[in-house]
This record gives C-alpha cells, structure tokens and sequence, in this order.
C-alpha cells in the first residue's frame, strides 16, 4: 500500500540525539539592536559547525516556549534604557552563554525540537506534523475505516514521530494512538525487507509486548495502529502525569519526586528483562527502552515501539552510553538503558550523571546493588551483567509472574538474517562514533593538562633553569676566553703546550638551584 512519497535520493538521515554545543564568540551592535553571533557544533567534530546570528527578542522568544517545562531557566532580564552600553552588552553576552549551556545539557531540552530549530534552523526546517497529517490523510483514503479524532501533539521526544488519537467508525468509544516515524541514521534493512518486519510485528503475542493493531511501511515511513491506554506508560505513573501532556510538561520538571514501592519495582523490573531476554533469544534488535516506552497494563508492563530499531531510529538513551566504549552490541545498551529505567523507578527521577558515583538510600539493598553492577565507572569500565545475569540476582529472582499467555513471534529465516546484518551495522556505528568521541577525549584531557597552571608554572621553572644554565655555560666561555687572553699577554705568544687555566667550579648550592 504505497500512502507514503519515497524520500528524495540522497537524503541525509541526521541523528538527532548527537549533541549540539553552542558557543557565543562576538557581538555586533547595529543601530537598534545587539546581534550575537554564536557557533554551534554538532558531536566532537569541529568540522561539523557552522554561525548563526541571534538577537535577544530571538533567546525571548525561545525562552517564552520552554516556559511549559516549568524550569528556572537563567535568561538574563531585558534592560529597556541602555542596552546598547558597551559593559551591558558584555554582560549579558555572558548571561546568554550561560542560558545556553544550561539548555544544551539538559537531556530532555537539548532533544526537543524547538532548541534544535533555534540552533540549527537549516536541518530543523519542515514541518513535521503537517507532514505526518499529509501521510496520515492519503493512508486514510485507502483504509476509511479509522478516523482521526485529534493530533497528540508533542506528546513524544522524538522530533520525526508524530501521533494521533483515532478510533475505528463502527466503534466510537475505543481509542487507538497511530505513530509515524520516517527512518532514521542507522536504517540498514532493505525497502523490501523493512516492509516485511513492520507488518510481522502485529502477528507478536507476548504478556509483555503491548499489542500492535495495525502496522505497515514503505521506502519513506512507517505507521504503526496500538491501543489507546488512559492509564499511560510507565514514566507517567512515575511522574503521576496525563498522558496526552507534552512531553517538556510531563517529565521536565516533575511537581513530586517518590519511587515506586520496592514490589512494584521488582515485578515491572522482572517483566521488562524477561522481554528483552526474549527479543535477544530471538534475535530481534531493540536498544530503544526508557520508562516512557514500557505501558501500564493493570500490573504488567508491556514494552512499546518494537519498530525504532527497524527504522533505524537513535535511542532517547544515546549521548550517554556512546560515551563508553564497553557498551557496543544492542544487548549492552539494552542492559544500560534498564539502569536507567531502575533507578527512574526507584527514585522518582533520572541520575544526575553518568556514571553514578553513591546512590540515595533506596528500598532496599539489593536494588543498590543491580544499579552499582550497571551504572558505576566500574560497570562502564569492566562490563556489565547480561540479561540472563540480571534475572538471576535476588532482586528479580523470586518474583512470581502470573501471566500465563505463550509467547510467538515467528521470524522467517530470511529476514532473520536481514536483521542480524543490520545489527551488526547499528553496533558498528556506534563503534565508530564511541572511537571519535574516546579520540576527542583524550586529546581534550591533554590539551588541558598543558594548558593547566599547575603545568604552566612547571614550564615556567623549567624556562628558568635552563635560563640558568644557559647564562653558567655562557660565563664559562667568557672565563675560558679571558684566560687566554691573559696567558697571550704575558708571553707574547701562546705556547700550543701551555693550557687555560680552569673556572672555579660553582659552590652546591648553585647546582642545587639548577
């Protein structure tokens, strides 16, 4: 069913999670306003950077819109009487950098689409809810069935997936959520084969998959048909938010930070590893888990968006864990994000960096002690525990699960192989891309350690002494050539056989100070 234009050839499939860095470098003042002229850099790259010009009407504006997230965010004040003095300028120029390394650090922010468009309005150009709309509209014409009843604007992080509430015509008070997504930079399935997974993925039945309606694709997008749940995901019982939010108002700035009850934690914990080990055992790529893709199904977690890892989407997860090269298959990410997702639900919001250095006190010490064996530098740096490891420590090991449906997902040979390969592709990019980064690093490190006092004063000592030694030398010379000269004198001639006298060796004390 072709409902979808194919992409233009050649398009570039930008990864949006790669983050942008932002650095003011001058300002010009013009004959009523102050023009800041800022380079902003995507990833490690300096290659990869480019000039935009911004006024501080434009960091209002874009400062008015992230107001939903009901963050304190440091935008200087505005200043109607001398506002063009050279010393304000100076000042605020350091107030907005200030505003823009708070709003390129944070995780959610620095994803959302409106700070990618004020950063990098070039790639961040379309409109992708009237684009979604379009594709939605002509799938209709084929399938009348279904009706939109509204857009869920905003509802998601992702910037190219967009979702609607829909309901079916003979059946006016079911809800179903319709998703579209365009592919994304790690998309290494064939047309052909792309279009073969997606529409698999509604003959998936497990306990802990939620349900797909409807599912299909074409060269440009995928469009995939769930049920509608009230009851929202996992993130929102953790937020105690309304699903139909806009994801800055649901998880930016949460009203009440509390964890789940230690059982709650244990049973979402031991159904969300028994899905993955089931997704690894079947050899299906996944790398996409974060609280707000597991649904609340009464007491059962069910995992969402089976298809990101088809399309070749980035995961929510991604600028944390290209940062250590140990966690480079789909497994280990898998692995990562579930430590991120336990401590969510154990303390009621995300950590503040990764690693994780000491954790709060938790329910008990056994979720400390999954958390320490995934989200330590250690961990990062040693390995982490598989799934099947996971399964079998005290925390998840004596939970009872009650849901009795077997699970069938029946993958042809074929396609398996299809999906093997583009595994192998998603790992090897990210590979590659935790190679630059280690490589930046490291040079990083280095020029700041030239660059610190501590070895601007060794260089200056060392710049002293040979100083010294180079004026010692130099007296040395002189005390020799003086020498000669007086030998010369006293006899007329020098004698091939008569030697300068020898310089008083310098006292220890003057080696010392060398």
């Amino acid at each position: 069913m072709a409902f979808m234009e194919k992409p233009p050839a050649g398009k570039v499939l930008l990864d949006d999670t790669v983050p942008l860095t932002a650095q003011i470098e001058a300002s010009q003042s013009l004959h009523s306003h102050t023009e800041y002229i800022i380079r902003v850099q995507r990833g490690v790259s300096a290659e990869n950077s480019w000039q935009i010009v911004r006024r501080y009407s434009d960091f209002d504006l874009l400062n008015n819109s992230l107001q939903i997230s009901t963050l304190s965010l440091p935008l200087p004040p505005k200043k109607l009487i001398g506002n063009m003095e050279r010393e304000f300028i100076a000042e605020r120029q350091k107030g907005l950098q200030a505003y823009l390394d708070v709003i390129t650090t944070h995780h959610i922010l620095s994803n959302c689409e409106l700070v990618k468009k004020f950063l990098d309005p070039n790639s961040y150009s379309v409109n992708y809810t009237e684009i979604a709309l379009q594709h939605v509209s002509m799938f209709f014409r084929s399938e009348p069935k279904w009706e939109v009843v509204e857009p869920l604007k905003d509802i998601g992080w992702r910037i190219r997936k967009k979702y609607f509430l829909m309901k079916i015509k003979n059946q006016p008070k079911e809800r179903l959520m319709l998703s579209w997504a365009d592919p994304g930079p790690d998309k290494y399935l064939s047309d052909k084969d792309l279009q073969y997974a997606v529409k698999l993925l509604s003959s998936c039945s497990h306990p802990y998959i939620y349900k797909i309606t409807f599912a299909t694709a074409n060269e440009s997008s995928a469009l995939v048909i769930r049920p509608f749940s009230e009851k929202g995901t996992l993130k929102d019982l953790i937020y105690k938010a309304k699903p139909k939010d806009p994801f800055l108002k649901k998880y930016c700035n949460p009203k009440k930070i509390q964890g789940l009850e230690l059982q709650q934690i244990k049973t979402y914990g031991r159904q969300i590893l028994e899905v993955l080990k089931f997704l690894h055992e079947k050899g299906f790529p996944y790398g996409h888990l974060h609280s707000a893709n597991v649904m609340l199904d009464g007491d059962t977690c069910k995992l969402l968006d089976l298809e990101n890892s088809l399309l070749g989407l980035p995961s929510f997860y991604r600028s944390y864990f290209s940062q250590f090269r140990k966690i480079n298959t789909l497994e280990g990410v898998d692995v990562h994000c579930f430590g991120h997702l336990l401590y969510e639900m154990t303390y009621g919001r995300p950590p503040d960096t990764i690693p994780v250095d000491s954790f709060p006190p938790a329910p008990s010490v056994f979720v400390v002690s999954v958390l320490e064996s995934i989200l330590t530098c250690e961990a990062m740096k040693n390995g982490m525990p598989t799934v099947s490891r996971l399964l079998q420590m005290p925390l998840f090991s004596d939970v009872l699960l009650t849901n009795s449906e077997k699970p069938q997902f029946k993958i042809p040979t074929k396609l398996k192989e299809a999906l093997k390969t583009s595994k192998e592709c998603i790992e090897k990019r990210l590979t590659e891309e935790q190679k630059l980064i280690h490589q930046h690093r490291r040079l990083t490190r280095a020029q700041s350690h030239h660059g610190s006092e501590e070895e601007k004063k060794k260089r200056k000592i060392l710049a002293r002494k040979k100083s010294k030694r180079s004026a010692y030398e130099s007296g040395e010379e002189h005390s020799a050539k003086y020498s000669n000269s007086n030998n010369s004198a006293g006899s007329g001639a020098s004698s091939p056989l008569t030697s300068p006298s020898s310089p008083t060796p310098p006292s220890t004390a003057e080696h010392a100070s060398f």
